[in-house]
């Protein structure tokens, strides 16, 4: 019962941002938002989680990069979360996107056969997905539902209508409703970079960590490609999107081999920009 309450009332507060923001509109509340997430965000329990993953990232950082990873953190927090109700804006318009190695998503039209494309919680991740789609790929997206099922609703509303409109909510019937898109010819779409308890102990930054092999099995079974993609701000409102090379699953001997090959994308996604990535995931736990 508490635990309800808790969820109402985080609801409220959240809608009630929500409302402020689209009063205050895209430019004015991207900058209150990250500021406000930039000041809040330290004062949360995450706290020791951060300082312990950014030990692990890099045991040399030392107090003034840490906590300039960590502010940059929080305030892409902030834009990330604001966002969402400007999604509609962002769906209609391609002038807020730079997209490079598009040449990867006109190969992959051509061929007319699905791909598995792979990235992380960077910047405003549910873009990459979004921009996938207006290309007219098929493509479903692998997410996790929010524990909050006052607000989770109108998340799902957000990503169905404006960044991709077929979700796999993730889990065992996920799988299954996975492998049913590929069948009928879609690209599937998921994050790599979070703990799943059924994964594989793998090494992420020279440390075990448990890892999803699903992107290598799906892969294997079918043999598709592999499509990292990487995005990040501009600090004009501007996003880059990073289309990689596609990776033959076929040249890998299991879900193991190639899931160490995507661990070590996911690696240099983070090296290339630490201030944009979620900190606050036990990762390692």
């Amino acid at each position: 019962m508490l635990k309800n309450l808790n969820y109402f009332l985080q609801a409220v507060i959240i809608y009630f941002f929500f409302i402020i923001g689209k009063l205050l509109g895209k430019y004015l509340s991207k900058k209150v938002f990250s500021f406000l997430f930039s000041k809040l965000g330290p004062l949360f329990k995450s706290k020791d989680i951060i300082y312990k993953n950014l030990k692990i990232f890099n045991k040399n950082l030392n107090n003034y990069e840490r906590e300039k990873i960590i502010t940059n953190m929080w305030k892409n927090y902030g834009f990330t979360f604001i966002e969402y109700i400007f999604l509609k804006s962002f769906r209609k318009k391609n002038t807020h996107i730079n997209i490079f190695g598009e040449e990867v998503l006109k190969k992959i039209i051509l061929k007319n056969k699905p791909v598995i494309f792979i990235s992380g919680h960077f910047s405003n991740f549910e873009l990459m997905s979004m921009e996938i789609t207006k290309k007219n790929i098929p493509l479903a997206a692998i997410y996790r539902p929010l524990n909050n099922f006052f607000l989770n609703p109108f998340m799902e509303y957000l990503r169905k209508r404006y960044v991709c409109k077929h979700q796999i909510k993730k889990g065992i019937g996920g799988v299954k409703e996975s492998i049913e898109y590929i069948k009928k010819g879609f690209s599937i779409a998921l994050m790599i970079d979070q703990r799943v308890s059924e994964g594989e102990l793998i090494n992420f930054f020279n440390k075990p960590a448990l890892t999803t092999t699903l992107p290598a099995q799906l892969a294997l079974k079918f043999n598709l490609s592999i499509v990292p993609v990487f995005i990040e701000r501009e600090k004009n409102g501007i996003y880059n999107i990073q289309f990689y090379d596609e990776i033959d699953s076929s040249t890998y001997s299991d879900k193991i081999d190639l899931s160490v090959k995507l661990n070590s994308i996911l690696e240099m996604f983070i090296k290339k920009n630490p201030n944009e990535w979620i900190w606050t995931h036990n990762r390692w736990k």
